[in-house]
């Protein structure tokens, strides 16, 4: 059997998973990007046929040698070695937490392949017995996109929680005033507020304060639908923004929401709970971008006056 279509059992040993000829022939061999297994002395132990078109250097000319041993010799952007300090394989083999990097590779004929490595371990019964490396060649159309999408976040990202900005929300709010008054798509609008959040900063520290708005934003995140949107207005206020609405969803929504915030916690708040005030509208003919959200604001001081931790639709 050659040696890309046999997988060492000396890599997985006690008890791994055998994959067969067909399994690697059928799946692995059909991959465009590279794929090989190490075994937990970086000896290389499979290697697929889109790890031999990528770096021009066949099955048996890779197996058995360890990934050290320079044929692939992996640099950074800086173009530090990373063969004996700071190998992505190496460290999983240590730690077992899966790893993306974007590094460049040593192509058989000499030059240099810029590729996106992601490094996951093996295990068999909670122990590390190898570890997979996945490869594929980042194109200038690949850096490009990439580049658009790390600008695209500097622009539109709340480095905190990491939900979309007050820029982005304003942005998607304008797009629903469109359809909602071209197409007569309905949407709602509210604007989430955390009850006494001074107070959470003055007794636990702003790193607490931090730490619930953390929490907050991924308690909105897993409640809403994929096609709504949630953001950071500013300082402890959140947007939502929810498509296809009516009074009975956005209320059933906004409930929803603020019924798991005051259910969840953060280890920084000692049991305080955290509550929210919520006010709550349906997009309108004729409405502005200002118009909607002055409109949701006076419903959430609604919210406010009447003793918080409560929801105000209108």
């Amino acid at each position: 059997m050659p040696p890309r279509s046999k997988l060492d059992r000396s890599c997985l040993a006690d008890g791994a998973v055998e994959l067969t000829r067909s399994f690697h022939e059928v799946l692995l061999d059909s991959l465009s990007d590279g794929v090989y297994f190490v075994d937990p002395q970086r000896r290389i132990r499979y290697w697929n046929q889109g790890s031999a078109t990528i770096t021009g250097y066949g099955a048996k000319e890779i197996v058995g040698q360890s990934c050290f041993d320079g044929l692939l010799q992996h640099i950074d952007i800086s173009g530090k070695c990373l063969c004996h300090s700071g190998c992505p394989l190496a460290k999983t083999l240590l730690d077992g937490r899966s790893r993306e990097e974007h590094l460049f590779l040593h192509h058989k004929r000499g030059h240099r392949v810029p590729v996106c490595v992601r490094v996951a371990s093996i295990k068999s019964k909670g122990k590390i017995i190898g570890a997979m490396e996945v490869f594929s060649v980042i194109t200038p159309e690949n850096q490009a996109e990439r580049r658009i999408r790390e600008l695209e976040g500097m622009v539109f990202l709340d480095y905190l929680t990491e939900l979309p900005n007050r820029r982005y929300i304003e942005l998607k709010l304008k797009q629903a005033l469109e359809e909602s008054q071209s197409f007569g798509r309905t949407f709602g609008l509210a604007i989430i507020d955390i009850d006494h959040f001074k107070d959470v900063n003055d007794v636990y520290g702003h790193e607490a304060g931090d730490s619930a708005l953390k929490t907050l934003a991924a308690t909105l995140t897993a409640s809403l639908r994929e096609k709504d949107a949630v953001g950071r207005w500013g300082g402890e206020e959140f947007v939502l923004l929810l498509a296809d609405s009516d009074p009975q969803m956005l209320q059933h929504v906004a409930e929803r929401c603020r019924m798991l915030i005051e259910n969840s916690g953060c280890p920084e708040l000692m049991g305080q709970s955290l509550t929210v005030s919520i006010g709550a509208t349906l997009l309108q003919e004729g409405d502005s971008t200002q118009s909607a959200v002055d409109r949701a604001d006076r419903l959430l001081y609604t919210s406010k006056s009447r003793g918080r931790n409560r929801v105000s639709i209108g």
